[in-house]
């Protein structure tokens, strides 16, 4: 018995060892964990991010009269941080960069867009006003960026941005923002990992007997692009806002003439009717996101 007993705690304490040991490891893998920091950087800044319009960008970016243009961009409400690593001489950003991605493979996350170099746009605008971390500011072409989300068991979805980069001083930095989306917000991208369905683009609308849609000329050309496709579907999906003394079959009417009315502009640009589909909505669904609200058409690309 006096030689059982040690066993048995020996025993005991070893599951126990173990068990914690692997909670531990999954519990790093759960995507509200931020990402491990690459071993060989040293933590420069940590910046807490609560915000109901944070800056992510899901294309490269420009700057035009001083404001940022980028095709897919989103201003998301979001909670988490932002991290500031300086990366030691004898590594560089590469390997930082090839870490963060295994951690985000590792978790089964979506790279909803990356880029290199000078297709990302100016270091000065990511450094000074996407990020507002200066020390960022380094040469067009040694950037990288990636953007990367997933989705929880919870059903909540998060979102993992990386920007690496060589200063003139050749010091290399990497700056990471592990963020919790709100639900009920539209994240470019994410859900579609097979990238079949493209959108929506909102158009706001404004009219009865004619109307005016207000949408960038890139979301036309985008839209127009990708309709040229073959096999392509284009969706166009009518909403509008229920009016004070308005009747809700009046509201549903508007909503349709909208969508027709749109269906024809894209006519007039080479997407064929054959290939469109409406579906009226009108004021009969209620989205949470601030950026869908109102009179609009929202429009989806669905490829083969």
């Amino acid at each position: 018995m006096s030689n059982t007993l040690p066993k048995f705690f020996v025993l005991s304490f070893m599951t126990s060892v173990l068990l914690s040991t692997a909670s531990a490891v999954a519990s790093a893998a759960l995507p509200e964990t931020a990402p491990e920091p690459f071993a060989q950087s040293t933590l420069e800044v940590t910046a807490p991010i609560e915000s109901s319009g944070h800056l992510v960008l899901f294309s490269p970016v420009r700057e035009v009269n001083n404001e940022i243009r980028s095709e897919t961009m989103a201003r998301l409400p979001v909670s988490g941080e932002g991290r500031l690593y300086q990366i030691s001489r004898d590594a560089n950003r590469r390997e930082a960069l090839e870490h963060y991605l295994g951690l985000l493979r590792d978790r089964g996350a979506q790279i909803l867009f990356e880029c290199s170099g000078i297709r990302c746009g100016r270091s000065n605008v990511w450094a000074n006003q996407i990020f507002n971390q200066p020390v960022l500011y380094g040469r067009d072409g040694t950037q990288d960026y990636l953007v990367a989300g997933v989705v929880a068991d919870d059903g909540s979805r998060w979102l993992t941005s990386v920007y690496t980069v060589t200063r003139g001083n050749l010091r290399e930095y990497v700056w990471v923002e592990h963020l919790k989306v709100a639900s009920g917000a539209s994240i470019p991208g994410l859900g579609s990992v097979n990238n079949r369905i493209v959108g929506p683009v909102i158009v706001p609308w404004q009219g009865g007997v004619t109307y005016r849609f207000n949408w960038q000329a890139t979301d036309r050309r985008k839209v127009s692009e990708l309709a040229r496709v073959e096999g392509a579907q284009v969706i166009l999906v009518g909403y509008s806002a229920l009016g004070e003394n308005e009747s809700f079959s009046g509201a549903m009417e508007r909503a349709r003439k909208a969508a027709e009315s749109l269906s024809e502009v894209l006519a007039k640009t080479g997407v064929s009717r054959q290939q469109q589909e409406l579906v009226i909505v009108g004021p009969s669904v209620v989205v949470s996101d601030a950026a869908r609200q109102g009179d609009r058409v929202e429009v989806m690309v669905v490829t083969q």
